[in-house]
């Protein structure tokens, strides 16, 4: 597990995620540790390394 630490895009607090890298992609929701809204998250990983990070907000 790699903490990865971030900006959420409702209320642009920093905060973080454990990211599983022996997967090499991931698609997920996770609730912001913060203000609570929901976050979708897209990893890539590679050679247990994260290459790329998107976490976007739910239209809701």
């Amino acid at each position: 597990m790699h903490e990865y630490f971030f900006q959420c895009p409702y209320c642009w607090e920093q905060i973080s995620m454990l990211i599983d890298v022996s997967q090499k992609q991931q698609n997920y929701i996770e609730d912001c540790e913060i203000c609570c809204n929901p976050i979708e998250v897209s990893v890539e990983i590679e050679a247990r390394e994260i290459i790329s990070f998107q976490a976007e907000n739910i239209q809701q």
